[in-house]
Formats: C-alpha cells, structure tokens, sequence
C-alpha cells in the first residue's frame, strides 16, 4: 500500500533500505543523479547491494562512493569505463558484474514496470555477450534472451512534484529515471521542489503519483 504521506526527511527515507537490496539508480553521469539520496547510502550501514544503474561513476565520486565504501556485492549496467575501480573488484572476485547493451538494459528495466518477465533482443548477438546466453534465431536473425530486470528500491531525481508524488523531469535529467520509478518495490524521489495537489499541468507529468512512495526534498538534508 503507498503511504499518505510522502514527504520525509532524508535520514528516515533512507532508513528503509536494508542491507541485500537491489538498488536501481537513475542518472546518466550526473545528469538526473539524485547526487543526496546516493551520499546518504555511502554513509550508511547498509552493505551487500545489488546497484542497476548505467554507469558508476568516477572512482570514490558519485555513485563510485559505493563501491569505494564496500556497500556493493554486484553491479548491473552499461558503461564502467569510467571507474577502473569496477574492473579491479570484479577481476579480484569481490563483486560480480552484469554489463548490457543500453537499449537492452532500458528495455529490461521497463519491461519489469510493464509486468513483461522476458524478451528477445538481437542486440549483443555473435559478441562477448552472448556467451552464456540462451539465444533463438527468428526469421533468420540471432537474438538473445533477457530477463527484465526489477529491483526492491529505486533512488531517482526529479525536477518537481506535488505532494501526491507526481513528477516532472528537467530535459535530459528525465533519462532512466521514469522507467526505473516503475520497476521497483519502493521509490524514493529527490526532487527540488515540491508543489500542492493540483499545481501541476497533468500534460507535463512523466511520472503518476501511484509509482512514488517518498519524496525527499533537495534543502531536507539537514532536517
């Protein structure tokens, strides 16, 4: 059941994510990153996580702050260039790494909101990430089989919400954030600014109210 009320502070948002949680995290880099929430789960107790997100980071900045802090026992995603960090944990046997062609993980991800347990994807096909992959040739073509992806948690950033938890975007901040707020158990929105019911044009929300159980207002940090 959502709850009524969906404005809280930060510390007792971030107090229900439990240790062995699979966290998705939206953003692309630091676009849409819901940078408050991210700092919270660094600093905290919580351990052996499961992040889905594109990428990490850079090495102890941003989202690399969870691997750096020991809170990570696995990584699903796309693009880990950017922090060697991960390829040093996964070649030390620390941390597992499942890496995807983006399209397919955007796809996997709104296939879990969309109540889709599996799908085809030709993308990856004859590559490094196909092995060990079920695959089916349809009308000539290779595809591969992918298992939507969901999670317990989904920590994403919005530009505004009212108090029901209606969310606008801020252009490309939008990015993974909308499918991701459909494809986990609870979500948790930091958001800089929060309106009445009704202030907001219905034309102009991406995301409904009934996806979103927390709001965190961007200045609550300290509240």
């Amino acid at each position: 059941m959502k709850r009524i009320q969906k404005v809280l502070p930060l510390a007792e948002a971030m107090a229900e994510i439990t240790s062995g949680s699979r966290v998705m995290v939206g953003s692309f880099g630091l676009c849409g990153y819901p940078d408050m929430l991210v700092d919270a789960l660094a600093e905290s107790n919580v351990t052996g996580l499961t992040v889905i997100s594109n990428d990490l980071g850079n090495p102890n900045q941003g989202l690399g702050r969870l691997l750096t802090n020991g809170k990570i026992k696995g990584l699903i995603g796309t693009y880990y260039n950017w922090n060697t960090d991960v390829a040093e944990n996964y070649n030390a046997g620390r941390i597992f790494v499942k890496v995807l062609p983006q399209g397919t993980f955007s796809e996997a991800i709104r296939a879990a909101g969309a109540g889709i347990p599996a799908f085809y994807a030709a993308a990856g096909a004859g590559t490094m990430l196909e092995e060990g992959e079920e695959t089916r040739v349809i009308n000539g073509r290779t595809y591969i089989y992918r298992e939507s992806i969901s999670a317990d948690f989904a920590l994403i950033k919005a530009y505004k919400a009212d108090k029901l938890g209606n969310l606008i975007y801020y252009k490309t901040g939008r990015n993974f954030n909308p499918l991701m707020a459909m494809a986990a158990k609870c979500v948790i929105v930091q958001v800089q600014e929060i309106v009445a019911a009704g202030e907001l044009d219905p034309e102009q929300i991406i995301t409904p109210h009934l996806f979103v159980d927390i709001l965190v207002k961007e200045d609550s940090a300290h509240d």
